[in-house]
């Protein structure tokens, strides 16, 4: 033991004795220079990262960091379905343009996300529109245009109230440009008093209509009043009455429908026209049984309409203001590994915000979708998007053939997407292969969506320790010099990193994980620098 310390404080000692004395003693060598320099100047190639509206907007540490070090952006979440597009249908672009406003202002490059997903989309309304049930079948009021009848009445109508006393209010034809809307006749009712809530005082009635018990049935016809502040409601006849809310009308011609569910076997619509006192004239009375436009061909034509639409409205709003498209996303199910999404493997397919349309197009949805957005904007690069490709073999190659088959369709496939939402012991020779696989397509390579999870066993919380952000750093560097090594420069479109600060991560989860490369506060990790040194490796 003593031999094994004089011979260390020998070697110390003659270690010491070799340095340069520069006058005072021995120096302390310095501690080592991190690298801190912006991404983007290292980078052949766009190094964009993910930002959230608040991220890049109004987040002034998150903002300044994608400023200083990234020249392209993707928005996490502002160009998705059902941030843009309401429960409605209707489109609101106000907070995508403000962010593609400030990323042109930063002279920073844009990546759209996404054009045709499963999830983050308007599902109820879009199912809502598929075997809708719609006006159908024959009409079944008789003389609903008014045009049988001699010179006071109708046939198939009658009057059952006249006002109080009776024949107060008169129900006459209508005729004259004025009074009619289509064809010669209208009913005219002239009511000089106001009945308040005993509309039933002046009353027209159909003849009997046959129904069916527990079908539904739209009522609509067509009105206007000579003056302002008219009121019309609807009512079956007894002995089980429906009544319809009493109707505003104006002095223009107004569609007023009523749908109703049959609970008796035939009844008679009633006209109540006793509430205010005015002159009102009908025309173009119609019952329809609601019926269902059903079958898979309709759906199809319904659900082609709508991608048709989607796509173009949303690419053709940002046309010249992004460099490429996510035009679909993950459309590959990972039971069974490969396979094209259906409501069958796709997890809440019936869930208000997920809509899979590759379960009414099938194979058709991926032509279709790429030929819509190439029409929209013909100058950006169109990709299709995937996670776990360098995890599942087979998802990668059933997306590889996919990309071919419908390439030799016609569609203008510009690359593809691999997101790499992945983790500290994620299989490097795989990364590898799967790098080399989509390299050999000859087709644009896009890391979309990296970030590298520490969380290796999925506890709700975790201690982030040196080690595991060593350990995270050296995977950084290994997937960004994996990426140069085995794509060829001009296929690399470039990485995006999926997000900012650890804290913003959709990953996080209030500490389970810590995946991107700055902490909460901003401060460059590890990480970065792993990166960086990986961009400058001249590859």
């Amino acid at each position: 033991m003593k031999t094994r310390v004089l011979v260390f404080v020998f070697l110390l000692t003659a270690a010491t004795a070799c340095k340069k004395d520069s006058g005072g003693g021995g120096t302390t060598p310095p501690p080592p220079v991190v690298e801190t320099a912006p991404l983007k100047s290292a980078a052949t190639f766009p190094i964009a990262v993910a930002g959230s509206y608040g991220a890049f907007i109004t987040n002034a540490t998150s903002s300044a960091i994608l400023k200083r070090d990234f020249n392209g952006i993707t928005f996490e979440n502002e160009m998705k379905n059902n941030t843009i597009v309401n429960s409605s249908g209707e489109y609101n672009f106000s907070t995508a343009d403000a962010m593609v406003s400030a990323a042109q202002a930063a002279g920073i490059k844009i990546h759209g996300h996404v054009l045709a997903w499963h999830a983050q989309i308007q599902g109820a309304y879009y199912r809502s529109l598929l075997n809708a049930a719609a006006p159908g079948g024959t009409n079944l009021v008789q003389n609903g245009d008014f045009e049988s009848g001699d010179a006071t009445s109708f046939t198939n109508f009658s009057v059952l109230n006249s006002g109080n006393p009776a024949g107060t209010a008169t129900i006459t034809v209508g005729t004259g440009a004025n009074e009619i809307r289509t064809g010669s006749r209208s009913l005219k009712v002239v009511n000089p008093t106001a009945y308040n809530t005993e509309q039933w005082r002046v009353q027209v009635v159909t003849d009997a209509i046959p129904l069916a018990v527990g079908k539904q049935y739209q009522i609509s016809y067509w009105v206007k009043a000579a003056s302002a502040n008219g009121s019309i409601r609807l009512s079956t006849l007894s002995p089980f009455s429906l009544y319809q809310a009493d109707q505003a009308i104006g002095t223009s011609w107004q569609q007023v429908t009523w749908l109703i569910t049959a609970n008796q076997a035939q009844t008679r619509i009633s006209f109540d026209m006793g509430r205010n006192s005015n002159t009102y004239f009908i025309d173009d009375v119609s019952v329809h049984e609601m019926v269902t436009a059903g079958g898979t061909g309709y759906n199809y034509a319904k659900v082609d309409s709508l991608l048709k639409t989607t796509i173009q409205t949303i690419a053709g709003h940002f046309k010249g203001k992004v460099r490429g498209w996510d035009v679909i996303n993950e459309m590959f199910s990972d039971g069974p590994a490969g396979a094209i999404r259906n409501n069958t493997n796709t997890a809440n397919a019936t869930n208000n915000d997920v809509f899979v349309w590759s379960e009414y197009l099938g194979r058709d949805f991926g032509v279709k979708a790429f030929t819509y957005a190439a029409e929209a904007d013909p100058d950006a690069k169109l990709f299709i998007n995937d996670y776990n490709l360098e995890f599942s073999t087979a998802k990668l190659d059933s997306l590889i053939a996919y990309v071919a088959e419908i390439r030799g369709k016609g569609a203008k496939v510009d690359g593809i997407g691999t997101q790499m939402h992945v983790s500290i012991n994620t299989n490097k020779d795989a990364i590898d292969n799967h790098f080399k696989k989509l390299a050999a397509t000859g087709l644009l390579v896009h890391v979309s969506e990296l970030d590298i999870g520490v969380n290796t066993s999925n506890a709700t919380s975790i201690t982030f320790t040196d080690a595991l952000e060593t350990t995270q750093a050296e995977m950084y560097n290994y997937i960004i010099t994996s990426y140069m090594r085995n794509v060829p420069k001009a296929q690399r479109y470039g990485v995006t990193i999926w997000g900012l600060l650890d804290n913003q991560s959709w990953r996080h989860k209030n500490g389970a994980d810590y995946p991107l490369i700055y902490n909460a506060s901003g401060a460059k990790k590890k990480a970065y620098e792993a990166v960086l040194n990986a961009l400058k490796s001249g590859l």
